[in-house]
């Protein structure tokens, strides 16, 4: 599944770069990472419920994402995101902890490191496109690379999730001026065995034509219950961007 998802990428890539008006753009953002909610339940038929902030205390980290991409003519762009993210847990549970087929002693010192690497191929089309307001509307092709670790410095199990997610990807940016506006950006789908969204809001300035920075906030919900595993998180992002067209 993840080759034909480059397959497909490159052909768009190739196809669109025999076009006349088309411009690389590039975009960096760094943040301030913070955890609302880490649940887990592994297996999610069978295992013990903990959370990595309610249990266990998660540490704040740094996150970087970079995304590039091609503006074709004025209203579709294509564009590869990696988005990698790791966070780090630790603290005592009073009951045992039965994880991943491993049972935990109450009152062990437990480490826990949560993954969540993610890599997409967007597509957009916009459907507005005015001075003031752009609005598009496309379709995101998300590989999942992610695992949950415990351990109790004698004992490590983890469990790795690989997968391939479809998304609805959605860009909103209403300008004020010529040099400010707002942005709002997404990737979100739900489905009965759980969902997937990140949204971003930011204010956005435009020194120059063809550069813009942003500071905002970023959203990451979701997660699965399925009998294999039960995972539902709620990351906040304190963003600051760059973005480039060359």
């Amino acid at each position: 599944m993840v080759q034909r998802i480059a397959l497909v990428l490159v052909f768009l890539v190739v196809t669109t770069l025999a076009t006349a008006d088309a411009a690389w753009r590039l975009d960096v953002e760094a943040a301030m990472v913070q955890a609302g909610r880490i649940d887990v339940r592994i297996p999610g038929d069978t295992g013990s419920d903990i959370s990595f902030v309610d249990d266990l205390e998660t540490d704040d980290d740094a996150a970087f994402r970079s995304r590039l991409g091609l503006d074709i003519g004025e209203r579709q762009h294509v564009s590869v995101l990696v988005a990698p993210l790791r966070l780090f847990s630790s603290g005592t549970v009073d009951r045992p902890i039965d994880f991943n087929g491993t049972t935990f002693a109450a009152g062990r010192e437990l480490e826990g490191t949560w993954q969540f690497n993610s890599y997409r191929a967007t597509w957009r089309y916009d459907l507005t496109r005015s001075h003031r307001l752009q609005f598009g509307l496309g379709a995101t092709a998300k590989v999942r690379d992610a695992y949950i670790e415990l351990s109790d410095g004698e004992t490590t199990t983890r469990k790795d999730d690989l997968g391939f997610v479809p998304l609805v990807h959605l860009r909103l940016e209403w300008r004020w001026g010529r040099a400010l506006g707002l942005l709002i950006e997404a990737d979100a789908l739900a489905a009965p065995q759980g969902r997937a969204e990140d949204v971003l809001a930011a204010l956005v300035v435009r020194p120059y034509a063809a550069s813009s920075l942003r500071l905002g906030y970023r959203i990451l919900e979701g997660g699965s219950d399925v009998d294999e595993v039960y995972n539902f998180n709620l990351i906040h992002y304190y963003t600051f961007g760059w973005s480039q067209r060359f």
